[in-house]
């Protein structure tokens, strides 16, 4: 208690900044198209003074047609406009405390007269900020062209990603990562490297999900949203992507709506090449000698990529609609490494011996999904069903080949000391997924939500390594032969209850989760199974202040369950001296997670900011042991727990006319107890990362955004990771009235994204540097069609 005291101290100084000035308050209605009745999605949505018809605050339509905007007292009038419909305006109305709120239905009408060119000058944020989530729109970013979505989450707010491609959400890597909504094969840090950007229309980060989402992922749920249209008639975009390293693609989004049928399809293909560098010193101390070894690696990945995404969606009417989607993925790709061990005694003046070991890996990857939703809106406002199912099915063959030579320090070869392994590795994985949900409203502003959700996965890895004998033939190594199947059944149910009045709106939820685990070595008959069902509450709070401001209080409890491969006892052999696995006997994660949040809205900008704390229980760590020769093995086990406070804050800000400046920084202390396995296994850290992008209007056809990212030294339970820093420039070029772009971006400009960690034990001290991200160099020029 004493720890959080300090922290709690801070909070009337945190509210007290944001004082009360002027009351907010609420336009919302509907846009449809007049001469069918559907909603218009995307349709643009301007609040002007009645006065001088000066803007004030603009947004977007949803799926459902529907837009909100909150305004301070005045008189006001809505612009509402749509491509290939008539412009319409509102009547004048005003805004206070008798009228609080006005809803105004829009039904546009479709131009007849032909179009003249007409120069949009608005710019759709960056940012958007809903009930529980935060959405970033990456189409306005510069750097995120010729990106893929591991680069673009790593330029969203509150997210990093390490040179190892692994995601962060404040700090922790346990976010659980969505596509679409839903889980998905690709969302994983191989997945998202291989997923090209331009297929992605936004990214929402949540932090403190409600029960409506799964209780998977303690610090939160990251969530890509595809790009996918549903405006009348032809339109869609294309991109062409050249870089260095080699970085080679096409892609093309169309869409085409004509009455009830939506056609919709994304492709995309990629050949790139991605090079990295790791060094690595160790020392390790056994029986009065200190044995040192001094180890570097260089290595490229080159692959191909084809992502292909379709399907339709049927309008019944306005109230039903049915969509229908299939994603084919394919990665083909090779991977050659060269690592260089430099072994001494004491010091690193006298040469023992020099070994050299060389991998070269060939993968197959396809990847496929099935998508049936339905979707029915009823006569009231908010009153609706959804019901979806999936099945995806994913193959990875991965075929490995290890030469591994040792050398004398006069660098003539040793007689006998040339080694090839061969390694080879299937895995297969079948996942079925149901989930319905109902929203019921009640009274004026109230609602009622409920759902269910069960998901089969069953996964199988066979798993065998051979040696190569004297006499050149292959003999199968006994430890390293096996075949591990992982069955998952997960079955929930939640309810949530929400209302709201002039300045308060609560929601308090229930999900109930019951998890069927199962891991099988087929071979050696080991069967783990794990079965447990858990309650995951949760209650949001917001609270409407004068002056724009708005004030947030949430809770949840979250799990983080282990994943396949945290489980999976194979061994890599990439490294012949620093093994990784997986840990059987591993056991969930729970954590109770509690956010305090304000916004406040400017004319020019908003301010967003939090403080939060988070509680786990058997938190997932890797550890890593080190053994008399020099041989590591790095494996997850469950820590006694763990404890975060922390204050984020995010800023955006129109400076000057050519200026807009945006800001997040993230500061928090994380204790983490892991004597329950050691009692040296312990630490409490203080760190904070911030990030600044400057997007600069030089002309009205050229823009300049320049980002830099930083983030402090982090100690952990058995060392620390060191400071990491890197620098992203672009410049970008509209052209053939604005239909099309040219944009130039390099990312890691000094080519310093580079993860540098020291790990110290009683027997052993390792300083290990990392760099799978090296400098990227990106020419992108794109085109929209009737957008």
């Amino acid at each position: 208690m004493r720890r959080f005291f300090p922290f709690l101290a801070t909070l009337p100084l945190f509210l007290l900044f944001f004082l009360p000035l002027k009351a907010q308050y609420t336009v919302e209605g509907t846009i449809t198209s007049g001469d069918t009745d559907l909603p218009l999605e995307f349709a643009t949505v301007t609040l002007v003074k009645a006065s001088d018809s000066a803007i004030v605050a603009g947004t977007v339509t949803d799926a459902a047609g529907l837009f909100s905007i909150p305004a301070g007292e005045g008189k006001y009038r809505v612009k509402t406009s749509f491509l290939g419909y008539e412009t319409a305006f509102s009547e004048a109305f005003l805004l206070d405390a008798q009228n609080p709120r006005v809803n105004l239905p829009f039904r546009l009408a479709a131009k007849t007269t032909t179009l003249t060119e007409v120069e949009i000058t608005g710019e759709k944020s960056i940012m958007e900020l809903a009930a529980d989530k935060k959405i970033f729109r990456v189409g306005q970013d510069l750097s995120t062209a010729g990106a893929n979505a591991s680069e673009i989450l790593g330029n969203i707010p509150s997210v990093s990603v390490d040179t190892e491609g692994n995601v962060k959400l404040r700090g922790s890597s346990d976010v659980r990562i969505l596509i679409d909504g839903k889980p998905s094969g690709m969302a994983t840090a191989k997945g998202l490297q291989q997923l090209q950007g331009s297929l992605i229309e936004s990214v929402e980060v949540i932090t403190n999900p409600s029960a409506r989402y799964e209780a998977e992922g303690n610090s939160g749920i990251i969530n890509i949203v595809l790009k996918k249209e549903r405006k009348t008639g032809l339109n869609g975009s294309f991109e062409i992507i050249t870089g260095q390293p080699a970085n080679y693609g096409v892609s093309l989004n169309i869409n085409y709506r004509v009455k009830k049928i939506n056609f919709f399809i994304n492709y995309g293909i990629t050949y790139r090449v991605s090079p990295n560098v790791n060094a690595l010193y160790q020392e390790v101390y056994s029986n009065d000698t200190t044995f040192i070894t001094d180890q570097s690696s260089e290595g490229r990945r080159a692959g191909m990529n084809n992502n292909i995404r379709g399907g339709l969606d049927y309008f019944f009417n306005d109230k039903n609609i049915l969509t229908a989607s299939y994603r084919f993925q394919r990665d083909d790709g090779d991977r050659i490494t060269d690592i260089v061990y430099k072994d001494y005694l004491f010091n690193t003046v006298k040469l023992n011996s020099t070994t050299l070991r060389n991998q070269y890996e060939v993968e197959k990857e396809p990847y496929s999904e099935y998508v049936l939703s339905y979707k029915k809106l009823f006569t009231r406002k908010n009153h609706e069903f959804n019901a979806d199912v999936r099945y995806l099915n994913y193959w990875e063959n991965s075929d490995q080949l290890f030469t591994e030579t040792t050398f004398i320090p006069t660098q003539t070869q040793e007689q006998g000391t040339v080694t090839r392994q061969r390694s080879v590795n299937d895995e297969y994985e079948n996942q079925y997924l149901i989930q319905m949900d109902y929203v019921q409203p009640l009274g004026k502003e109230g609602k009622f939500e409920a759902g269910l959700r069960s998901s089969f996965r069953d996964m199988t890895n066979d798993y065998i390594v051979t040696d190569e004998n004297t006499d050149g033939e292959w003999v199968v190594v006994p430890e390293f032969d096996n075949v591990f199947i992982y069955n998952e059944n997960i079955h929930a149910v939640y309810g949530i209850l929400g209302n709201k009045n002039k300045k308060i709106s609560y929601q308090i939820g229930l999900r109930a989760e019951a998890t069927d685990v199962k891991t099988t070595l087929e071979k050696t008959n080991e069967i783990n199974p794990r079965n447990y069902a858990n309650l995951f509450p949760s209650a949001h709070l917001a609270y409407h202040l004068p002056g724009n401001n708005d004030l947030q209080i949430s809770y949840s409890r979250r799990v983080r369950r282990p994943e396949y491969r945290e489980l999976s006892p194979f061994v890599t052999l990439s490294d012949r001296r620093n093994f990784f696995s997986g840990n059987p006997d591993l056991n969930p994660e729970f954590t109770h997670s509690l956010e305090i949040g304000h916004l406040k809205y400017f004319d020019k900008g908003s301010l967003s900011s939090a403080i939060y704390y988070r509680n786990s229980e058997g938190t997932i760590q890797s550890i890593r042991r080190v053994d008399s020769e020099g041989f590591s093995t790095s494996l997850p086990e469950n820590l006694a727990g763990q404890n975060v406070f922390g204050a984020e804050l995010a800023f955006g800000y129109t400076l000057l006319p050519w200026w807009k400046l945006d800001a997040n920084a993230n500061f928090f202390r994380a204790i983490t107890d892991g004597t329950n396995i050691d009692a040296t296994f312990s630490s409490d850290t203080y760190s904070w990362f911030v990030r600044q992008t400057s997007k600069f209007t030089v002309s009205k056809k050229i823009s300049i955004q320049l980002r830099g990212n930083y983030e402090a030294p982090e100690l952990m339970p058995q060392g620390k990771r060191k400071a990491l820093y890197y620098f992203d420039f672009a410049i970008q070029k509209d052209l053939w009235n604005k239909k099309g772009r040219l944009t130039l971006n390099v990312l890691d400009i000094l080519n310093s994204r580079k993860m540098r960690t020291i790990i110290e034990g009683e027997t052993f001290f390792t300083d290990r540097t990392s760099q799978f991200q090296r400098r990227q160099i990106n020419l992108t020029l794109s085109y929209r069609l009737n957008q």
